[in-house]
């Protein structure tokens, strides 16, 4: 199957970008047999989707986080497949009953925020069920009572995959996975291994397009989280991460690979009795780490107390709504012990001086606007000459 072929035929060219709000998808769900499943914190409706007649049962929720934008445009992409009359589409829905929230989080969307209205974590909500849109979701599980959960989220650009003790090897974690624990010990029981295997069969389809830049979340136990949650009442419960892709700050390209994670995932389900542990071949998916950083300026000479020293430092963008759109400004977040690190974009002074408007030092926090000697303007973190 050409997968890239597919999903360029079914991408939604109306969703774009990282700022994706309930007035974006709206116009999608008339299409759709969408209902409203209830409201926001703000009163914003929160839309349930159900498409197939399948045996197996599927529970999807994406923008659980309001600035987790990237999984709500690949389910879009997937349920334009579905809808597409081929005889893909058709398969899956004869195959699968789906149940999608495609955005469980409006009012987090609307404002860019990881929480809801009241600043309420909703992923850590699960057993208090404190706010309307933790109850919406765990209303449409009960109802449903699904067979399968795809939980899924953004995850930033610090993440790297760890298959190398090369810094200058590792890859961005583009996507990565996880098969939630359901106890503190982090046992592994027949649920989690059903999760285990499905994620070991998107792996095997996304190593032909981003070999090595799949990684496995960490699987730490907190049963305030809905994955762990789920997990623990026996419904296996797949975690999404999208991640980064060089240059892809918008995440069109990751979008891409999460597309292909779910057609993959789904064509195995239908196609295999869930009979095998792959265990083995899940944990060899290596776990992500926090090990990048968006920029790092190498050999950079600064004058501190009438001295000449040779420092790294690094650059993370800070994602800021300003007028309906994510810009993403470059601050200094670290100054030194940049061993463990790299930067997905690396530039090396060769030992000319730092300076900018305000000194000849950098400090945390302030824009990544700067000189490195007489020929070398960096704006916004990138190179500018």
């Amino acid at each position: 199957m050409n997968y890239l072929q597919l999903h360029e035929s079914y991408k939604t060219k109306a969703l774009f970008g990282r700022y994706i709000t309930l007035k974006d998808i709206e116009p999608l769900l008339l299409s759709l047999p969408a209902e409203v499943a209830g409201t926001s914190v703000l009163g914003k409706p929160i839309y349930k989707c159900q498409l197939g007649s399948g045996k197996i049962k599927i529970l999807m929720w994406s923008q659980m986080h309001g600035n987790e934008s990237t999984t709500t445009k690949a389910l879009f992409d997937f349920i334009h497949l579905l809808q597409s009359g081929t005889d893909l589409g058709q398969k899956l829905l004869n195959a699968f009953t789906f149940c999608m929230l495609p955005m469980l989080n409006p009012d987090g969307a609307e404002a860019y925020t990881r929480e809801n209205a009241n600043s309420v974590d909703l992923n850590r909500d699960a057993q208090n069920q404190s706010q309307p849109e933790s109850k919406i979701l765990r209303k449409a599980f009960d109802d449903f009572n699904p067979d399968y959960c795809y939980n899924l989220h953004d995850q930033r650009t610090i993440f790297g995959v760890n298959t190398t003790t090369n810094s200058d090897e590792v890859k961005p974690a583009t996507v990565s996975f996880l098969s939630p624990a359901f106890n503190e010990n982090r046992d592994i029981n027949e649920v989690r291994i059903k999760a285990m295997n499905v994620i070991v069969a998107m792996n095997e389809v996304l190593q032909q397009f981003i070999p090595n830049q799949v990684g496995r979340f960490d699987d730490g136990f907190n049963l305030n989280c809905v994955g762990d949650t789920f997990q623990y009442l026996k419904v296996p419960t797949v975690l999404f991460e999208a991640g980064h892709f060089s240059g892809d700050y918008e995440r069109e390209e990751t979008r891409k690979y999460i597309f292909i994670a779910l057609v993959s995932g789904l064509q195995y389900l239908n196609e295999n009795v869930i009979v095998d542990n792959k265990t083995n071949d899940y944990l060899k998916i290596p776990q992500n780490k926090v090990v990048f950083y968006d920029f790092v300026y190498k050999n950079v000479k600064i004058n501190y107390d009438g001295n000449e020293k040779i420092i790294n430092f690094a650059a993370q963008f800070k994602e800021v709504l300003t007028e309906r759109k994510v810009v993403f400004e470059a601050r200094i977040a670290q100054i030194d012990n940049l061993e463990k690190y790299c930067g997905h974009i690396v530039i090396d002074a060769n030992g000319e001086y730092y300076h900018d408007e305000q000194g000849n030092f950098p400090n945390i926090e302030q824009k990544a606007n700067f000189y490195l000697g007489k020929s070398m303007k960096i704006v916004n973190g990138l190179l500018n000459n």
